[in-house]
């Protein structure tokens, strides 16, 4: 598919109310809510609780991350480091990284472009 007939796909302004996105788990107590996103960005929500693990994983994407509130730990390449509410930080795609709730924590992601498997994620589940 061209970038054009993507871009086709979605409308100029992407509208999502909060209150109509459904949390999903996507790991052992460990929330996800896709939210507004076309075919160049997309913003999610993940809510973990304490304790909770975001596995070790990488992707090609771009990912900003901000913690709303919380506190977690970072593992990212061969960088640890912890942040708390009001923290973000960016991961370069291709970067293995991991993410342990060290208390209950909410976060905000920014992905470009779009992630494909969240998209599919979201219509597996409707």
């Amino acid at each position: 598919m061209t970038v054009s007939e993507k871009r086709e796909e979605f409308p100029d302004l992407v509208i999502v109310k909060g209150a109509d996105v459904e949390s999903r788990e996507a790991f052992p107590n460990l929330t996800r809510r896709v939210l507004a996103h076309n075919e160049d960005l997309m913003l999610v929500e993940h809510v973990m609780a304490e304790g909770s693990v975001f596995p070790l994983h990488s992707h090609p994407h771009v990912q900003l991350a901000y913690l709303v509130s919380g506190h977690i730990k970072v593992v990212a390449g061969d960088q640890e480091f912890e942040a708390r509410g009001g923290d973000s930080f960016v991961v370069r795609g291709g970067i293995e990284h991991q993410v342990h709730a060290i208390e209950e924590s909410v976060a905000l992601d920014l992905f470009t472009p779009v992630r494909e498997d969240y998209v599919d994620w979201v219509n597996e589940a409707s």
